[in-house]
């Protein structure tokens, strides 16, 4: 029988300590004892090796003691976002009443909870991108309300979206850290949502909104809605605390916006880097000119959604058009921006009550500049920019507030004082007389006692403990009068001592000292209160201000790089001339770059591009979607000349790449990819599919190619650039009529491959693939090897083409070749046993049930995906 140990008795604070944790069981729980925040038990273990804390133990001689680690509570934010970038919770609990008058245990509370979604800190680059917590109510797996917010701005949003696709695809938009949801998500998108390090979280909708809260979403459907307030529940529970920084719901549709799927804002490198998965090298890299957070990230959010609205667009052309035509106000309004804070966060900081002084200057140095903003812009034409001038509201009364309260440098803390300037309020200004004239007393009165004892080291000083004493060492004891003061203090070498009278000063300095500190922070906070009841206004000019900021970065970025206006048409006319690739360009400078024109016109639907690997052709589609891309967000483009319809989406297939987290190969991408565009797509859309097919055998991979090409030429009838080095392709320009091929020029000079970069009329000659090798720097040995083996490869098709026909021929002879295509034009009705992807023989009993099953087919009917599972299929049943 085994002995029974009694489990050791927890301390009070211990127990207060586990009571909170099992309301937060998933979140680092920061407890703050002190001027420490202390991580316990698990918390202190993984803590400890997460931060780099030293872990210690508390309660190290008990028989069960509690690992411990700490930061100081002037660090915590730094060790709190280094736990939220790793994807973690973190509960903040503070003391809720003074240790020095608590009765037994201090009070504490869980005072916010931080999440990927919710942090509010954000300094350097990290200012330039949002931090978006999004909220999904599922009515089934077809219907989703989406909601999404970024807490340090009030930006408030949402849609109702129609597949999981669509909601990976808004997710991967706007890059979001943490999605909140109501219940279980079906499960192919939550683990969708785990394979892309997305956190979920989970939150009971609530009826105790506050009525401004609730009134956010009046107008908004039921399933918009339901999300909307269960993301506002979840940032009520998790920051306890007033949000009137939250601004009213804006409802949108994705069709609002030209459409792209992840994949292709991947593939096009808009704001990520592919390679690096930094922002260098990105469309986003090179518009940012931007002189101001709130401007980058509003430049961010137009590259990410851009127009379809041609009014709209036209409209930021006109502005950008009236920024260039005046170099000097275009670089005072820059000039002027650049001393504009980031008034959106700021906002956002007033209203979550965490702003300080500093925070407040700022706020007062951004508005000092909208009134010379306004004679800036006043200076140009009044038809394009009068209404801006109206909407930039410079909230001169609050200004003025501010100039009037806050010194020049005020301290970081708003509890010691010091940061409410003189003549500012009555009281306080006899406070700090009295401190001034008490302190001055002081100076005095320590001169005096020298005087009068005689003693020159003699000195009045304070502490904490014993307040104002005067100081004698004991070297000087004996030189004063005994019943002159009353000993206090024995120091080792000194001994303190105190007046009636110096108590009766210590009582009223300290008075004043401890009432103006308190005073200055109810003076403050009246202040915040005063800037909170102004957060719309504030929120309106922020809105300007970086519409503004985003207008003159486009506008340098055209004047520095050469970008025309483009013309805008719904007639599917697509006419660029010179174009470039805008990044590609920046990198290796205008002179370097080969321009291209991208002719189109209605009825010309398919180009079909071949040429040689390395010879530009991705980079030739791509150049064409950033242009319109650009063109749709309202910026100039890199060309001679520009006329563009306006698109209602881009889908792209450029690049091989596995899809690792879906477990999903190359090919399966391809297909995936294409399959997308081919279902969705319309007339109005761009695709861009760059060599399809090359994950499979060569036939396989012909014959999807084609499929595909005849798909969209006969059902989809959107613009369309497919590169291929099928070169069997070309002759399909004689059977599709709105089909047309293009090749980038190459040719071969003493053995090396040149390459033109231009793209011309027809179809390329050869594949050069040995060539693009030794580019590539392969041994000399291997790629003549490989130039043997090319040519008898060449030879045995040849020879069993003749061999098929039934005339020995010598292949490399022109004139036998010529004899042969004589006999075929004699003897037409002589069918070749070759099986020819466009030609194929006569059918066998199995062949024709295959080519029945094929004829029941509803094309129109049938996805990619669909069609290959069936071609499978049917090569099981005649697997010749």
């Amino acid at each position: 029988m085994g002995i029974k140990m009694s489990k050791s008795k927890e301390t009070p604070m211990m127990e207060q300590y586990n009571e909170i944790k099992a309301q937060y069981p998933d979140a680092f729980l920061f407890y703050r004892l002190g001027d420490f925040y202390e991580l316990f038990n698990d918390d202190a273990i993984q803590g400890s090796q997460i931060l780099e804390l030293t872990l210690t133990q508390r309660n190290k001689n008990s028989d069960h003691p509690v690992p411990m680690a700490g930061v100081p509570h002037h660090a915590a934010q730094n060790y709190i976002d280094i736990l939220v970038d790793k994807g973690y919770k973190v509960a903040v609990v503070e003391q809720m009443e003074d240790p020095a008058q608590a009765e037994g245990m201090v009070k504490r509370e869980v005072v916010q909870l931080v999440t990927p979604g919710t942090r509010m800190s954000e300094g350097g680059e990290a200012a330039k991108e949002n931090n978006y917590l999004v909220a999904i109510a599922a009515e089934d797996a077809q219907n989703y309300g989406f909601a999404y917010t970024d807490l340090s701005t009030g930006e408030l949003k949402t849609t109702r979206l129609t597949s999981t696709t669509a909601v990976l695809n808004e997710l991967a938009r706007l890059d979001a850290k943490e999605v909140v949801s109501e219940q279980l998500l079906p499960s192919d998108l939550a683990a969708s949502l785990t394979n892309l390090g997305i956190m979920m979280s989970t939150q009971i909708l609530s009826e105790e909104l506050p009525t401004a809260q609730k009134n956010l979403v009046q107008d908004l459907s039921v399933l918009e809605g339901h999300a909307a307030l269960l993301l506002i529940t979840y940032l009520f529970s998790t920051q306890k605390r007033s949000l009137d920084h939250l601004q009213p719901v804006q409802s949108y549709t994705v069709a609002q916006y030209l459409k792209m799927d992840r994949n292709s804002r991947a593939n096009l490198e808009l704001t990520t880097n592919l390679r690096t998965q930094q922002r260098s090298g990105t469309l986003l890299w090179l518009l940012d000119e931007t002189q101001t957070a709130m401007g980058a990230r509003l430049l961010k959010q137009w590259l990410e959604q851009p127009l379809i609205d041609q009014a709209n667009i036209e409209a930021r052309y006109d502005k950008i058009a009236g920024l260039m035509s005046d170099f000097i106000i275009h670089s005072d309004l820059q000039k002027g921006l650049k001393s504009v804070y980031d008034l959106e966060r700021l906002v956002g900081r007033v209203a979550y009550g965490t702003a300080n002084g500093r925070d407040l200057l700022q706020i007062r140095n951004s508005l000092r500049q909208v009134p010379v903003l306004i004679q800036s812009l006043k200076q140009l034409d009044p038809a394009i920019f009068g209404e801006m001038i109206t909407q930039l509201d410079p909230v001169a009364d609050l200004e003025q507030l501010i100039s009037q309260a806050i010194v020049d440098e005020p301290p970081l803390s708003v509890t010691d004082g010091g940061i409410i300037r003189d003549s500012y309020n009555e009281t306080l200004d006899q406070y700090r007389h009295v401190l001034r004239d008490g302190k001055q007393w002081l100076v005095e009165l320590e001169q005096a006692e020298r005087e009068a004892t005689g003693i020159n080291s003699l000195k009045i000083g304070y502490n904490k403990v014993f307040g104002y004493y005067i100081e004698i060492t004991k070297a000087n004891i004996a030189k004063l009068d005994s019943e002159r003061y009353t000993r206090k203090q024995t120091l080792t070498n000194a001994e303190r001592f105190v007046t009636p009278e110096l108590k009766a000063h210590e009582e009223e300095i300290m008075n004043a000292e401890t009432h103006s500190s308190q005073l200055e922070y109810t003076l403050f906070t009246e202040l915040r209160d005063e800037i909170k009841n102004n957060i719309e206004r504030l929120q309106r000019l922020a809105k300007k201000l970086a519409e503004l900021d985003v207008l003159c970065a486009l506008a340098q970025v055209a004047q520095a790089n050469q970008l025309v206006r483009p013309q805008l048409n719904r007639t599917h006319t697509l006419k660029i001339t010179q174009g470039r690739h805008p990044v590609v360009e920046k990198v290796l400078g205008y002179q370097s770059y080969v321009a291209n024109d991208i002719v189109m016109d209605p009825q010309q639907m398919i180009m079909l591009i071949t040429g040689p690997n390395m010879s530009g052709k991705s980079t030739y589609m791509r150049q064409l979607a950033l242009t319109i891309i650009m063109a749709q967000i309202g910026s100039f483009v890199p060309a001679a000349a520009a006329e563009i319809p306006i698109f209602d989406q881009i889908f792209t297939r450029i690049g091989a790449a596995d899809d690792l987290i879906s477990g999903n190969s190359t090919f399966m991408v391809e297909m995936a990819e294409a399959n997308t565009a081919l279902q969705d797509a319309t007339e109005d859309s761009l695709i861009l599919l760059d060599e399809l097919g090359r994950g499979t055998a060569t036939f396989d991979g012909m014959a999807l190619a084609q499929a595909i090409i005849e798909y969209v030429h006969q059902n989809v009838h959107a613009k369309t650039l497919f590169s291929t080095h099928y070169h069997e392709l070309t002759v399909l320009d004689e059977q599709l009529p709105q089909l047309f091929n293009m090749h980038v020029g190459a040719h071969e000079e003493n053995g090396q491959l040149i390459f033109s970069h231009r793209i011309l009329p027809g179809a390329a000659d050869q594949s050069y693939g040995i060539n693009v090798a030794k580019l590539a720097g392969l041994p000399d040995s291997l790629t003549t090897r490989a130039s043997v083996i090319l040519k008898q490869l060449e030879q045995e098709s040849q020879q069993k083409v003749d061999a098929d026909q039934g005339v020995k021929v010598d292949a490399s002879n022109s004139d036998t070749v010529e004899v042969l295509d004589l006999v075929k034009e004699q003897h037409p009705e002589e069918k070749s046993n070759q099986l020819d992807l466009f030609a194929p023989e006569e059918p066998n009993s199995q062949e024709r049930t295959v080519a029945q099953r094929v004829q029941n087919v509803d094309l129109s009917q049938t996805t990619p995906l669909e069609a290959l599972l069936l071609l499978a299929e049917l090569q099981k049943i005649n697997p010749k």
